[in-house]
Order: structure tokens, then C-alpha cells, then sequence
């Protein structure tokens, strides 16, 4: 798949035409190649570690990373550090190589000055801003010189250790809904999930 069709697939994806979903997506396409990886096909090929934090502007980010790398919530091959940056370091568990990439704000100016960005600040939702006007700023990141916009660092080891899927679900003895077996909490002779239970 060509990196434009990666990148319109990420916004099907995310939902809506955004700067930072693409350039976690180029993001993500340029940690594969700098590993020389394909992208996820399951959880045991690669790990990320996204260092995105929580209900700020840019989050969008991650769902361009997700789409790129196949790094999923689904298949618990991602995780969120919590740090309000707009980088991540994806991990080859086979080869226990790793590669963190970072976004540079060399353009960052432009993006903010955006027509686009200007309505956002105005509280307009993206997906009631005009698509030209959506392009117009993604291509200040997609089109720029990739060291522009991106920090690559040098490969390094990665140590992994891998502890298996836990397998089984077990229906709560309370509500009935299915459960993972690690989550069930004994409540006297009782098995629930963990809403049932009263527990954390």
C-alpha cells in the first residue's frame, strides 16, 4: 500500500481530516521502515509505547500511530505513557530492537496559523471545517522534508519479555456478561466482574 493510501485509510480511521493523525501516520511509516518491519498483524510482532497523555489536543496523534503500525488497543500491542508528547517508540519483539520517533515543531507555526486550526480555536468542529481547508494544513507535515517533521533516533536493543495472552472468558456470576478470567473477583462463593463486585 502507498503512503497516501496509508494515510487516507488512517482518517477513515480517526474520523476526520486532521494534522497530528497525519503525522502519527508518517510517524508510524517511518519507525516500519527505519526497523524494517511490516506493519502488525498481530500482537506478537510489535509493541509501542505512545507517549501521548490524556484529553489534549494532539491525541489524534495516536490513532494515526495505531493505523500505521497495526499497534492496537484491540490486540494490547500499545500502550499510552501518559507524557503529552507527540512520539512513541515502537518495539520489534522478535528482534528486541527498538526505535523511538518524535514530532519536530519546525512547522509547527504554520499548522497553528492555519485556516483550519484558526476555526478549531473558534470551537468548530473538524468535521465541519471544509476539506480544502483540512489538506491545506495536513500537507505542511506530509509534504515537508521528513527530517522536518520528524526526529528518528538510532536503533537500540530492546529486551522483551513476553508473558502470553491470557485465555478464557467466564460469565459473572451477577450480570451474566462475559469476563476475562483475570478480571473476576471472588465475592464470597461468588465469581463477578469487577462493576458487580464493588471492587476497583
Amino acid at each position: 500500500m502507498e503512503d497516501k493510501e496509508v494515510l487516507m485509510k488512517a482518517f477513515e480511521f480517526h474520523g476526520h481530516i486532521c494534522w497530528a493523525s497525519a503525522v502519527g501516520t508518517r510517524a508510524g511509516l517511518a519507525a516500519l521502515r527505519k526497523l524494517g518491519v511490516k506493519r502488525a498483524a498481530t500482537s506478537a510482532d510489535l509493541h509501542c509505547i505512545i507517549e501521548i497523555g490524556d484529553n489534549h489536543g494532539a491525541q489524534c496523534f495516536a490513532d494515526g500511530v495505531q493505523y500505521s503500525t497495526g499497534c492496537t488497543l484491540g490486540k494490547y500491542n500499545i500502550e499510552k505513557a501518559g507524557w503529552g508528547k507527540l512520539a512513541f517508540t515502537l518495539i520489534d519483539k522478535k528482534s528486541e530492537k527498538s526505535v523511538r520517533v518524535c514530532y519536530k515543531p519546525t512547522r509547527h507555526k504554520q499548522i497553528a496559523e492555519s485556516a483550519f486550526m484558526r476555526k478549531r480555536a473558534l470551537g468548530v468542529p473538524p468535521s465541519e471545517i471544509p476539506e480544502e481547508e483540512a489538506w491545506e494544513m495536513v500537507n505542511i507535515v506530509w509534504d515537508a522534508p521528513e527530517d522536518e517533521v520528524l526526529s528518528i533516533e538510532d536503533i537500540k536493543e530492546h529486551p522483551w519479555e513476553d508473558y502470553g495472552e491470557i485465555m478464557g472468558l467466564k460469565p459473572c456470576d451477577s450480570c451474566g456478561e462475559l469476563v476475562s478470567v483475570a478480571y473476576l473477583r471472588v465475592v464470597g462463593e461468588k465469581h463477578m466482574c469487577i462493576p458487580c463486585s464493588g471492587y476497583e
